[in-house]
């Protein structure tokens, strides 16, 4: 097959013509597929459903001598804590516990720092005249959402095969009203980037101008491969430390697409003089979460080693899913040279780049045919490609059969709009 800007002008008008036919056939099934977020799919969520068999006799509501149906324990379970710090690599103390958001105590974090300021503030960033943060694209939505709603200015950042560009990173901080930086480093969403580990050491020996810059270190897919085996990967809180930034840096985690993302567990982890500060602001907001479902989650998931062989079986869910569409890519697209993608190992999106110009027309045409996929620009700040590329898939939420019928539509409505740039 021709590769579709090497057509002439006929040549091109035919292929439009064909395409369009199949479109109209595949938008006359009246489809209703969705894979607009990053959901876990039923059988997954079937896979951990018998959590709820557990806690049946009385001493189960029982950790540690503390009854964990009663008030206390701000910081969490010391054994839900201990879990946590034994998935990420860090100290039981470096670790808070909470409800079943990380991205509630994300957003938590960056409020505290806009009302009270951080460990290191001079003021509250509310009384700053202008706050920045990094944000490293494309990246995850709701976090750019988070700093947008603060009335942060939001700096884009390119990313690189090894992670955020450096470069502009370290440019970027010698600006004290640079606060921040969000990350995903670890099957990073939407390109499925796992960062270097000189990527890691720039980031943990940064010197911002900002005495209070603050690294938001979201690690959403910190044991979530779904092809080939565990990728160990770095501490950050003591890699900083080992650079003199232990205060920089809070880490974010949560077993949202371990056990239930309804019904999960989620935690910060931070170094111990920030545990102090955070754990006097928060005692004013909350007695404690629910401890009953952080011990629900001691029980089923045990240690690192349980739960890891528990992600192996969500692998065997998610992985035929992910080899679903890159197929369909490799063999509808990659001989037009109109796209390209990458070819994640873990986490929970492929992320493709159109024809420039391209990703907001693909995305109208798969809505009109009954397929529904995350918003084109949703990957950068403000929700602005600049290139009107970036077309993030999600494929956990379909099963194999739906998916194939979606990702049909997506390859069509890829060449359709492919065609429509180029002329036809």
């Amino acid at each position: 097959m021709t590769d579709y800007p090497k057509m002439t002008a006929e040549e091109r008008k035919a292929e439009y013509a064909k395409v369009t036919k199949e479109y109209e056939d595949l938008k006359a099934r009246g489809l209703k597929l969705n894979m607009a977020r990053g959901k876990p799919g039923k059988a997954q969520l079937d896979l951990v459903s018998d959590i709820f068999s557990l806690m049946q006799k009385p001493e189960d509501y029982v950790s540690d001598g503390i009854d964990v149906r009663n008030y206390g324990e701000l910081s969490g379970l010391p054994a839900a804590k201990r879990l946590f710090a034994e998935i990420l690599g860090c100290k039981p103390e470096q670790v808070f516990v909470g409800g079943n958001a990380s991205l509630q105590l994300m957003y938590d974090t960056i409020s505290k720092a806009y009302t009270h300021g951080l460990l290191h503030s001079e003021r509250p960033w509310c009384r700053e005249p202008v706050v920045k943060f990094l944000c490293p694209s494309p990246g995850y939505d709701r976090h750019f959402k988070v700093t947008e709603s603060f009335g942060f200015e939001l700096v884009t950042i390119p990313m690189t095969d090894e992670g955020p560009d450096m470069d502009a990173v370290e440019e970027a901080i010698k600006d004290p009203a640079v606060k921040g930086m969000w990350n995903v480093p670890k099957y990073s969403n939407p390109d499925g980037i796992i960062y270097s580990a000189e990527t890691i050491r720039r980031i943990a020996s940064m010197k911002p101008a900002a005495p209070d810059f603050l690294l938001m270190w979201d690690n959403a897919y910190c044991i979530h491969e779904f092809e080939g085996d565990y990728v160990e990967f770095p501490d950050i809180l003591s890699e900083c430390e080992k650079y003199g930034n232990a205060d920089m840096v809070f880490e974010f985690a949560s077993t949202s697409k371990v056990t239930l993302p309804g019904a999960g567990i989620s935690c910060f982890a931070c170094s111990e003089a920030n545990m102090a500060y955070m754990e006097k602001l928060l005692t004013v907001q909350v007695i404690s979460f629910d401890k009953v479902n952080q011990q629900r989650h001691v029980l089923y998931l045990k240690d690192k080693a349980h739960t890891l062989e528990l992600m192996k079986k969500h692998a065997a869910i998610m992985g035929p899913k992910f080899r679903c569409v890159v197929e369909a890519l490799d063999r509808e697209i990659a001989p037009l040279e109109i796209a390209s993608w990458r070819r994640p190992k873990g986490g929970y999106f492929v992320s493709l780049n159109a024809m420039p110009g391209t990703a907001k027309r693909t995305l109208a045409l798969c809505k009109e045919a009954g397929v529904t996929m995350t918003g084109a620009g949703a990957t950068f700040p403000y929700g602005k490609d600049p290139q009107d590329s970036n077309i993030r898939i999600a494929p956990s939420l379909p099963p194999v059969e739906e998916l194939e019928q979606a990702i049909a539509v997506l390859c069509v409505c890829l060449k359709m709009a492919a065609l429509e740039k180029l002329g036809v």
